[in-house]
């Protein structure tokens, strides 16, 4: 599933919310333009995982499936933009899979470096209220919130 609509709408939407600002134009744009940066040529890529993710910077966000989502955050690329596009998701279902296991984007997440959660405490607020419902479904699924409590 793209993200599409869904997703542009969420933004417009959270342009006006005094959380997240969040330029509306950023769905229609790849990695490699709002990062201002070339991440490299995917077909000089040493691995598999490594050309899907250059691929991937070369996309609009709102061509993203869940599963490449999962994928990039897993890899930390470009967090404050994808772990919004997450929070869409996973509002909806805080179980949703991407490519591998249900709960897999939610892993992802969960397991980012602590610095992004120390940056973005209004995120982690957010999530934290989010996951509160699910503690103990993630038990259960043994999805590991260590990193993500103890990050602040």
């Amino acid at each position: 599933m793209c993200l599409g609509a869904f997703a542009s709408s969420w933004f417009k939407k959270k342009l006006t919310h005094d959380k997240f600002m969040i330029d509306r134009s950023a769905i229609n744009k790849t990695i490699e333009q709002l990062e201002e940066r070339s991440y490299g040529d995917p077909k000089t890529a040493a691995t598999p995982m490594v050309k899907r993710c250059l691929e991937l910077c070369k996309i609009p966000l709102h061509n993203f499936t869940i599963g490449d989502l999962r994928l990039m955050i897993g890899q930390e690329f470009s967090l404050a933009y994808l772990i919004p596009m997450a929070l869409v998701h996973l509002r909806q279902d805080l179980f949703v899979e991407g490519d591998y296991y249900p709960g897999d984007l939610l892993n992802a997440v969960v397991t980012v470096d602590s610095e992004f959660w120390v940056k973005n405490r209004l995120l982690w607020d957010e999530l934290n209220l989010l996951f509160a419902s699910g503690r103990d479904e993630m038990t259960t699924r043994k999805i590991d919130m260590t990193l993500f409590d103890t990050a602040l």
